[in-house]
């Protein structure tokens, strides 16, 4: 019987194997940010301890940091943060992507763009959505403060190893439909809680014609799924990505590299404990209109009725939902107004992300009742952006364009959407209050974040499209 590429990472890390107990497992990157490290720095520190692997720890500030005026911090809390992870990181010998540096970025956006993250590789941080970087083929998994500085003292963390859940997707996408429609049609359809206790591997031809940005939008919300991880089996395309990145292997060492990482890929005869298979022709634009990111729906679909639901427990959970949101069962999703757009956080502010808000945006303009913001992963992102003229198409459409961070994600700084307002955003959660106190929050890609931002409301952006095509 064959392994997966689960199976083979986990074993390859293994340090301290027990029956009936967790195991504990090698780290190869521990990626830290300003908001779960300063405990754990501070526990070393008084548990007169050294911080075990520097060279294998990697921080930069994201959360806090302002996107408008990134120097003008004006939260006390914030700036004590991020101020205090420059002390930390110069005392412990952390490389630090700070304030100033051009690698500066949303943790799981820099990781893979200087090559950190690599196929193999066992990776946490302390935040949720590490899978992120599951997308190379590795096992990568966030944390809490506590272990944080477990990983910092022993480059180890204890786990409990999790079944495999094989997620075939297969077909061709239909036009304007995009890996972060994939990923919330997957939750739509199966829930919050399908992939509870997995690991999912991403697998089909779907998955295998995606670039490496599209697989790291899907594999960034493995955990709204319940999961522990999500990654895919690294090929050409991965490799591809890393040659020649800043802190990739080079020259024989990158070749050499390369030939191990095709041994980590899934054997066919790979065994799973779940199966799932989805036709990718099935997937359509998705519009989230509820308080959890399964609960969405189809561009050209409603919001469900009490009526459709089989429990109880279901019509309570759709009707504190649709209190909260201040939508009504059977609303048409096209029927929804928004006065906010977001396009940037860790699962949609790559440079395809922006290349695809700003062809919808392109020679259009902002809906007079909406405040739309593009908010760039990392300053290398918004560098490259604005090398290929995509700030101006935003400018010109009415977009504010920002420097890089986390920003109305999770409505740090000014970035926040008012209470009773609606937010078409490109970011991960739809939990209530996650965008600021009161504020509603609908899932969509960024294709369908620009169509929203032009129009004031959902819309069918592969309508919008197929304009643009006849003309």
């Amino acid at each position: 019987m064959g392994k997966s590429i689960i199976d083979k990472i986990w074993e390859n890390h293994l340090v301290h194997q027990e029956e009936g107990k967790p195991d504990l497992l090698y780290v190869d990157l521990h990626l830290v940010h300003e908001v779960t490290s300063p405990q754990a720095f501070s526990g070393l520190r008084m548990k007169n301890r050294k911080l075990r692997r520097p060279d294998k720890t990697f921080a930069t500030v994201d959360h806090n940091i302002p996107t408008d005026n990134r120097y003008v911090i004006e939260d006390e809390i914030a700036l004590n943060q991020m101020t205090t992870l420059e002390k930390n990181c110069l005392e412990f010998g952390v490389q630090l992507a700070g304030i100033d540096s051009p690698d500066q970025g949303i943790v799981h956006v820099i990781g893979p763009e200087l090559g950190l993250t690599q196929p193999g590789m066992t990776i946490v941080c302390g935040d949720s959505h590490t899978s992120t970087h599951g997308a190379f083929g590795s096992i990568a998994f966030g944390i809490g403060t506590s272990e944080v500085e477990h990983v910092m003292a022993t480059q180890s963390i204890w786990r409990a190893k999790p079944k495999t859940l094989k997620l075939e997707i297969n077909g061709e996408l239909n036009k304007g439909v995009s890996a972060k429609d994939v990923i919330l049609y997957v939750l739509a359809k199966y829930g919050i809680d399908f992939g509870t206790g997995h690991v999912i591997e991403y697998c089909g031809d779907t998955i295998r014609n995606m670039s490496m940005e599209e697989r790291m939008t899907i594999c960034n919300m493995s955990i709204e799924g319940g999961a522990r991880a999500g990654l895919v089996s690294p090929d050409e395309t991965t490799f591809s990505y890393i040659k020649g990145r800043k802190f990739a292997p080079k020259g024989e060492e990158f070749e050499a590299a390369v030939e191990k990482w095709k041994q980590l890929a899934s054997d066919e005869d790979a065994a799973y404990d779940t199966v799932i298979e989805i036709d990718a022709a099935d997937v359509a634009p998705m519009v989230s209109w509820g308080t959890n990111p399964s609960m969405t729906a189809k561009i050209n679909d409603s919001i469900p009725t009490l009526n459709d639901c089989q429990t109880e427990v279901e019509r309570k959970s759709l009707d504190r939902a649709l209190s909260y949101m201040g939508l009504t069962e059977g609303q048409k999703i096209e029927d929804i107004q928004i006065q906010h757009v977001f396009i940037g956080s860790c699962t949609n502010s790559r440079i395809e992300d922006l290349r695809q808000a700003a062809e919808v945006a392109k020679g259009r303009k902002v809906h007079s009742n909406v405040r739309a913001l593009v908010v760039p992963g990392s300053q290398a992102v918004k560098t490259q952006a604005e090398s290929e003229g995509l700030d101006v198409i935003f400018k010109e459409a009415g977009f504010e364009w920002r420097d890089s961070g986390c920003s109305m994600c999770l409505s740090m700084n000014n970035d926040i959407v008012p209470p009773g307002e609606h937010c078409a955003s490109t970011s991960n959660r739809n939990f209530e209050g996650r965008q600021g106190s009161g504020a509603r929050t609908h899932l969509v890609s960024p294709l369908m974040a620009a169509a929203a931002a032009i129009n004031g409301r959902f819309v069918d952006v592969r309508e919008m499209m197929n304009a643009e095509t006849v003309q």
